[in-house]
């Protein structure tokens, strides 16, 4: 860039698709499915893109393309992702000359028929924008990350944390090392590395230890000269892909100091592959119940973990709700009991008919994901109905609770989650004075850690089973722990992509 060139703004392009997709969830995504953002809408997403920002954004016009986030779930519709694909690109095509881009992706979207889909969709983004426009992608650490895919972009980085409090700060981070490259006229190196192990994220919490402190050392290795950012992906386990796996990426100037931070990030991760364990107590469902039932810790909360729609699951399989219906101790009217949720429209319209108050009986979930589960019996009454509009709290989603002896059952008119305080009193229900909360979630996250006065993870059947070994999987590269135990070291040399100059002046949009 020459001086005059540097002078003036920066121009920002920003967009991206965002989802993570089970290939072990039978029911598919779909263009409805995704929220969608544009023009203003979209850059409110963004604290960075204030008119007027100071230091690091000063200086910088951001420019909206298009924005799409859907709740993870199953393979995205070939027709779904096509039309994102096509307005992504005919938008930047029409954006003009642009110095940078900032690509929101998650690193584990699927669409069937199609491995490593989000470097088809860089590779469509850097053909539009050209060699001179550089691009960042802020991504989740639960990503499969391919060499193909770091190519195709200039700066690539993750969440840090799990559950993801720091997601903005990810976005943030992508987008100031992508101003710092454009100001300072280089692409840096990068060093990437697959590790060969694969865990459900439910082993790979930052709340505990060993990735508490794994995490927790990449602020040591940007201390090193030369380095910029470390991103450590430890890959989605629910997706069979031939990219699934682990993964280590270190960007910065000193080649030399990016591969060999690259390494040890590397081998620190392999060397403690056995150390990861679940986040929390574990059991079957029948197991947890007697323990939940049991326990004088109130609330207590149960993870129904196989089918959480926030990890990929298709909210419907009932499996848990099933047992915790017929349960002996529930049935007596003993504790009282919040089940959060099942995903069933029919249901919750069969409530609506019926009215407030009304006496149902009802069969519900198992339609989405049949494979894992069938319908539930459920009879009670209507306590709650979220009226002609969607109710706040529930992701936009018609919602009744029917309560069945002691248990108040959440049903969802579309796929929801229930992380927070308020998404439960929003339905008229407080999770802090029931005796027992079973939530569709793995970990849990902050708000439902703080109420819990105990909690177990319930092993049960779904889509993003927590029991690797009963999904099935064909395409992965094999060895890959843990499917393989006993297998030889792994080559962690990184594969390190040189620094060079950027490119002068702003990208030519073709």
């Amino acid at each position: 860039m020459t001086d005059a060139e540097r002078a003036r703004p920066l121009r920002i392009g920003i967009g991206g698709v965002h989802i993570e997709c089970s290939t072990f969830t039978p029911h598919t995504t779909a263009y409805e499915d995704f929220a969608i953002r544009r023009g203003t809408g979209l850059l409110e997403m963004f604290s960075f893109t204030a008119p007027g920002a100071a230091g690091w954004a000063r200086d910088i016009e951001w420019v909206p393309l298009v924005h799409a986030r859907a709740i993870p779930g199953g393979s995205v519709q070939r027709a779904a992702y096509a039309r994102l694909r096509t307005e992504l690109l005919d938008r930047l095509h029409r954006a003009g000359p642009l110095d940078g881009v900032l690509l929101d992706l998650h690193g584990a979207m699927h669409v069937p028929g199609r491995h490593d889909i989000e470097t088809d969709l860089a590779s469509a983004v850097r053909d539009a924008v050209g060699p001179s426009c550089l691009i960042s992608s802020p991504t989740d650490l639960h990503g499969n990350i391919t060499e193909a895919l770091v190519a195709r972009l200039d700066l690539i980085t993750a969440h840090r944390l799990a559950p993801h409090e720091d997601e903005w700060l990810t976005r943030e981070r992508a987008a100031r090392l992508l101003a710092r490259s454009l100001r300072e006229g280089v692409r840096p190196a990068t060093a990437w590395v697959r590790v060969p192990v694969l865990l459900p994220g439910e082993k790979t919490s930052t709340q505990v230890e060993p990735a508490r402190g794994l995490y927790a050392g990449i602020a040591e290795v940007e201390k090193a000269p030369g380095i910029w950012d470390a991103a450590i992906w430890v890959g989605y386990a629910w997706a069979d892909e031939p990219r699934s796996a682990a993964a280590v990426v270190v960007t910065g100037t000193d080649e030399t100091a990016v591969a060999r931070q690259a390494r040890r990030l590397a081998e620190r991760y392999w060397a403690l592959r056995d150390d990861f364990a679940f986040v929390g107590p574990t059991g079957t469902a029948e197991e947890v119940l007697a323990a939940a039932t049991a326990s004088a810790r109130r609330p207590f909360v149960i993870s129904d973990s196989g089918d959480n729609p926030t990890a990929g699951g298709a909210g419907d399989v009932p499996y848990l709700l099933e047992r915790l219906l017929l349960d002996p101790a529930v049935r007596a009217r003993g504790p009282r009991v919040i089940y959060a949720s099942i995903l069933d429209p029919g249901a919750v319209e069969a409530c609506r008919r019926a009215g407030l108050g009304a006496t149902v009986d009802l069969r519900v979930g198992g339609l989405l994901d049949p494979v894992h589960g069938t319908p539930a019996d459920l009879a009670g009454r209507v306590t709650f109905l979220s009226g002609d509009g969607p109710a706040p709290g529930t992701a936009g989603v018609p919602t009744a609770v029917v309560t069945s002896g002691g248990v108040e059952v959440i049903l969802t008119g579309g796929r929801a989650a229930f992380h927070r305080i308020e998404d439960f009193t929003r339905l008229g229900l407080d999770p802090r004075a029931a005796d027992i909360v079973a939530v569709k979630i793995g970990y849990l996250e902050p708000e439902l850690r703080a109420l819990a006065a105990d909690w177990m993870i319930a092993l049960t059947p779904g889509g993003v089973d927590q029991d690797l070994h009963r999904l099935g999987h064909r395409e992965i590269v094999r060895p890959l722990h843990p499917f393989d135990p006993g297998m030889p070291p792994p080559d962690l040399t990184p594969h390190l992509r040189p620094a060079r100059p950027a490119p002068g002046g702003p990208g030519a949009v073709r």
